[in-house]
């Protein structure tokens, strides 16, 4: 199994890219986010997941390890392949996926080509709980285990003072466990709102 190709960019299309491996070229599908940091005749260097088919070699690659792990993760919810996997991480980076699961943000996930809203529930659903398991820094950990998803906590209410603004939920639960992690645990809900405004206006 190929797990990481280091080479020469040989080729760019829509969604894949040819690494020239010592005169070996490897067809590897890619998210739009990580081509956009590709160009021809460059070295690259990318994590790479490995289907095996009946019919075919697919070899799926990514910026670093722990965008693979977030693309395993997502197969293994029903209804959920590597495509649609590779559409989720396109429009939701693993940092905003995971405030997207944390903040049970539903329309944040549904963003994606193919998912419609049942889809997004399950996905968030099913790995609220894994997702914890994956490390992506300190600071992201952080912020998924902060309770501002909790109706009636302060941080909840913070939360949705600033999504009755007119920001997103994920954007919102990220701005506003940022400002709880600096604040603490005393702080009030005037303090975290302002707090967490001051986050989004970054």
């Amino acid at each position: 199994m190929i797990a990481k190709l280091t080479g020469i960019v040989d080729a760019l299309g829509a969604d894949w890219v040819v690494i020239d491996v010592g005169g070996v070229g490897y067809h590897v599908t890619c998210a739009a986010p990580v081509l956009a940091g590709l160009a021809l005749g460059k070295a690259v260097s990318l994590a790479i997941e490995t289907h095996m088919r009946e019919d075919r070699i697919q070899l799926f690659g990514f910026a670093g390890a722990g965008e693979r792990d977030w693309f395993r993760l997502l197969q293994t919810v029903q209804g959920v392949g590597g495509k649609l996997a590779l559409a989720i991480l396109t429009v939701l980076p693993p940092e905003k996926l995971v405030h997207a699961i944390a903040a049970q943000d539903k329309v944040a996930i549904a963003r994606a080509d193919g998912v419609g809203p049942k889809l997004a529930v399950r996905i968030m659903t099913e790995l609220k709980d894994k997702a914890g398991g994956i490390v992506i820094g300190t600071a992201l950990k952080g912020a998924a285990a902060q309770p501002a998803e909790r109706p009636g906590s302060v941080t909840g209410d913070a939360v949705s003072a600033l999504v009755n603004l007119g920001y997103g939920r994920s954007e919102a639960f990220g701005a506003v466990a940022t400002a709880a992690r600096t604040l603490g645990e005393a702080a009030s809900l005037d303090t975290l709102i302002r707090a967490g405004l001051r986050e989004l206006s970054q």
